[in-house]
């Protein structure tokens, strides 16, 4: 029986604010995870590695290797920690966006993925318009209607 992939959604989002990484070694042992979640997004994406290589060498005008994958997939091999901007093209390739979420979220911050920041700009919106509402209700009681310059 074939093994059963890892759903896309897997790491679903959630509205639960993240906080921010503040107390003495929050962050320990973050190349090692980072490691593990280059290794899930590989392993999910189903593709061959060197694919996945070609099509972010690519992205960043500049070669990135099957053997660089192996490497920073490996939590063993802390010397070859990937870089950021290696790290998001691997994201775009693999589409894995839950996963930058799932570490961004370490440092107190999230991911919106397209036209979700639409959908964050109408809760913005919206608690704006409860708090100008608010604001109008709070002046209506404190201030009577302007009658200055009024013929009789």
């Amino acid at each position: 029986m074939a093994k059963a992939r890892a759903s896309i959604d897997q790491f679903a989002f959630t509205f639960d604010a993240p906080q921010p990484a503040t107390l003495p070694a929050a962050l320990a042992g973050m190349d090692a995870r980072i490691a593990r979640t280059i290794a899930q997004a590989l392993k999910d994406d189903g593709r061959d590695r060197g694919i996945i290589a070609i099509e972010m060498s690519q992205l960043l005008a500049e070669e990135v290797s099957k053997a660089m994958l192996d490497a920073y997939a490996s939590p063993a091999r802390d010397g070859h920690n990937i870089s950021f901007s290696r790290m998001a093209a691997l994201i775009a390739v693999t589409n894995r966006f839950d996963l930058l979420d799932r570490e961004l979220r370490a440092i107190g911050a999230a991911v919106l993925v397209g036209d979700e920041i639409y959908t964050a700009e109408i809760g913005h919106i919206d608690s704006e318009i409860s708090k100008l509402q608010q604001r109008k209700k709070d002046l209506s009681r404190l201030h009577p209607t302007i009658t200055r310059n009024r013929r009789k």
